[in-house]
């Protein structure tokens, strides 16, 4: 399922304008996730973007922001606490909830998890909470600032410098960390939990992991990332994590398409999705399709329009009727592409119709034969084409039958 990306913004906890995006799939969205990246990190990080992509192509919309002060957002990072971040993540779930929709899954990226695991209580719609790195203590995230410490708590602020960029810390940053033992937190959650933590992870110790294992009530699972860095630098690292966490959420997320629809041979059947008004699915045979509307005139683009389909089945149709013929005169064919365009005109610029006041329908069917084919073969497949069974049910006059059934 392919994946568009979109920016907003919304007001963070401090009041500053926060820029984060939204990545979702291009078809069904089943449920909304809150992403929370790791510290001093933006939502930009290679490991935010790919598994949110990989959570969207899986149906599930993402929203991943920076926090106050980081990466494209407004505010200072010096004003900011681990108590604001939590706040941050409170004010991206209200701005979901009304302008999107709640999320229902909660993932936060090392001092990311810790935060989403504080806010999880105040978020009454979030089903799971997916930790990645995530230390047991917030307060872990010191040993970052080494030998600032000590001017920090003696000045009260100094810049330290973090992933290569200089940042000032406040005194209030230290002390609200150590106000946020998480242990009692987790006790509480009453979430699914995942926890994923890499043994080999130098910046948070696999030992974090435990300590917030034990800490957990069922359900709680975890998942060792081999390998893999803090930073999930690896690409392969990042979809591993995105394909577990979409596994992981079936259980609290809607069925993606109807899970039987009865048609017999020969029958195909439409039925709403229940997605607002175009949306559809379409069962033929063992076969399960979406249809929809673009964009541009009000739908989700979830699928391809009525119109979309007709062209297909003619389409399709104009191939197989020219593969059969061309095998059955032994003509080489080495590639074969049919490409289709509807449009409604003016009768009286149609020359080959018969009526003349009015609109009338046009197809335009450009067919593209690759092989030794001579100008006469050529001529030939073109009368063929008008010869398939599709084309022909389009000439003929059409009768549609009718019945409307169902309980009132």
């Amino acid at each position: 399922m392919a994946v568009r990306s979109e920016s907003v913004n919304f007001t963070g906890a401090l009041g500053d304008s926060l820029a984060a995006r939204i990545d979702r799939p291009i078809g069904p969205t089943r449920g909304f996730a809150l992403f929370a990246h790791c510290f001093t990190c933006s939502k930009d990080l290679a490991a935010a973007r790919r598994i949110s992509d990989g959570l969207a192509e899986r149906g599930i919309a993402v929203l991943r922001f920076d926090f106050t002060g980081l990466g494209h957002s407004d505010g200072e990072f010096a004003n900011t606490t681990f108590a604001s971040n939590i706040e941050d993540l409170v004010a991206a779930a209200d701005w979901m909830r009304a302008e999107l929709e709640a999320p229902t899954i909660l993932i936060g990226h090392s001092l990311g998890g810790a935060a989403v695991l504080a806010a999880a209580e105040r978020i009454p719609e979030a089903k799971g909470v997916a930790t990645i790195g995530a230390p047991a203590d917030p307060g872990h995230v010191v040993h970052n600032f080494g030998d600032r410490v000590a001017e920090i708590e003696r000045d009260g602020e100094a810049e330290v410098v973090l992933g290569g960029r200089p940042f000032r810390v406040r005194k209030a940053f230290l002390d609200a960390l150590k106000d946020h033992g998480l242990e009692a937190t987790i006790g509480r959650l009453r979430r699914d939990l995942l926890i994923f933590h890499a043994p080999l992870d130098q910046t948070v110790g696999i030992d974090n992991a435990g300590k917030l294992f034990a800490a957990a009530r069922h359900p709680k699972s975890f998942v060792s990332l081999d390998q893999a860095d803090h930073l999930l630098t690896r690409t392969a690292d990042a979809a591993y994590v995105a394909a577990v966490l979409s596994g992981w959420a079936e259980r609290f997320l809607p069925t993606a398409r109807p899970a039987s629809i009865a048609v017999s041979e020969g029958e195909v059947a439409v039925i709403d999705a229940a997605e607002g008004v175009f949306p559809q699915w379409v069962a033929a045979g063992s076969h399960r399709l979406r249809a929809d509307e673009p964009a541009s005139v009000g739908g989700g683009d979830s699928g391809p329009a009525p119109y979309d389909f007709l062209l297909a089945a003619l389409g399709a149709c104009t191939n197989m009727t020219l593969k059969m013929y061309a095998k059955r005169k032994g003509w080489r064919i080495e590639q074969l592409e049919t490409r289709l365009r509807h449009d409604r005109v003016h009768a009286e610029d149609c020359a080959d119709c018969e009526t003349k006041e009015g609109m009338v329908d046009r197809i335009d069917r450009r067919i593209i034969i690759e092989g030794p084919l001579d100008a006469d073969q050529r001529a030939r497949l073109a009368e063929i084409a008008d010869k398939c069974p599709v084309h022909r049910t389009l000439h003929n006059e059409i009768t549609v039958v009718t019945e409307i059934t169902g309980g009132g």
